[in-house]
């Protein structure tokens, strides 16, 4: 029995491997935990400084509203039919549906200008193999 544990507990990797694994472990932990955490807080960071009068926001606990005013660390927005002013800190906003929709027609004018550019250039390919023949 004492010959079994003697075998199991043999460790022929020593030091090394053991820092192997410990780096591996760090460098896991960066990119699964830390990176993407430092990355949304930057793009939360974005949202608040971009916040201008006008916009269409939702504060992170569901209230829905335009902005009336900005300030260094609040805003004003209005709610419902009846007028109603709200002042909240930056960081309750949660999303701001007018730059999401901006952006997203952005991106859908970006895909329709790049289709645009690989039909004149299909377009070219089939007016030379013409000339060609």
């Amino acid at each position: 029995m004492l010959q079994f544990l003697e075998t199991t507990t043999d460790t022929t990797g020593g030091l090394g491997s053991t820092v192997i694994m410990l780096v591996v472990m760090v460098v896991i932990f960066y990119f699964m935990l830390i990176r993407p955490e430092n990355k949304r807080k930057k793009e939360a960071e974005n949202l608040r400084s971009s916040l201008k009068v006008g916009d269409n926001i939702t504060t992170i606990g569901g209230i829905t509203g335009t902005v009336i005013s900005v300030k260094d660390d609040k805003f004003v927005m209005e709610v419902g039919a009846d007028e109603v002013r709200l002042e909240f800190e930056k960081w309750a906003l949660s999303t701001n549906q007018t730059a999401a929709a901006a952006a997203q027609e952005k991106a859908k004018k970006a895909e329709e200008a790049k289709a645009k550019a690989k039909a004149a250039k299909k377009a070219e390919k089939v007016s030379k193999e013409k000339k060609a023949e």
